[in-house]
């Protein structure tokens, strides 16, 4: 039962499906890559990677405020803010924040507003700008954050594209602070 021939074909198919398994693997690599080293872009500068995928937040061709225009009064902002159009707007941020007290993607937003930055004792998924930027998560803070994320802690691993609109970003401010105990 066990020829020579018999042990050639059962070794030739162990071999052939090592090989499908290994081109396989390598065109999945190759298609969903998720390295994000630099490289050469169109003009020989150098590039980084496209990231994966933008939360659209509406604020796509909206007008810069003019020079010189006059910063917002945080706390009032807030103060009048509308919790009920902000839990509409969290509707955008739960995809990876939960406001339960576990984490997502995300870490939980529970008691955000007053916590230390990047403090989170369960989420291991910090990125190391905001583990070292330091703070607390007070209203300027939050308010200044969600206008544009990367901006504000420059290699944070949140994709989310930000909040353009002043009162957005009050709304949701006003509804996580509404879930405080």
């Amino acid at each position: 039962m066990f020829d020579t021939m018999t042990l050639t074909k059962a070794g030739g198919a162990l071999c052939g499906s090592l090989l499908v398994f290994l081109l396989i693997g390598w065109a999945g690599s190759s298609l969903y890559s998720t390295s994000v080293t630099p490289h050469a872009g169109a003009e020989g500068k150098e590039a980084h990677a496209a990231q994966a995928y933008t939360i659209e937040t509406g604020g796509a061709g909206e007008a810069a405020p003019a020079e010189g225009a006059a910063d917002v009064n945080v706390a009032d902002l807030v103060a009048s803010a509308d919790v009920a159009a902000g839990e509409k707007i969290f509707g955008k941020c739960k995809s990876c924040h939960k406001i339960d007290g576990t984490n997502g993607t995300g870490p939980h937003l529970n008691d955000v507003v007053g916590r230390a930055i990047g403090t989170v004792a369960d989420f291991a998924g910090y990125s190391e700008g905001m583990k070292s930027h330091g703070g607390t998560w007070d209203e300027a803070t939050l308010f200044a954050f969600l206008k544009a994320p990367k901006e504000f802690v420059p290699g944070t691993k949140m994709t989310f594209a930000g909040l353009p609109k002043p009162e957005d970003r009050a709304n949701v401010i006003a509804y996580l602070k509404s879930l405080e105990k």
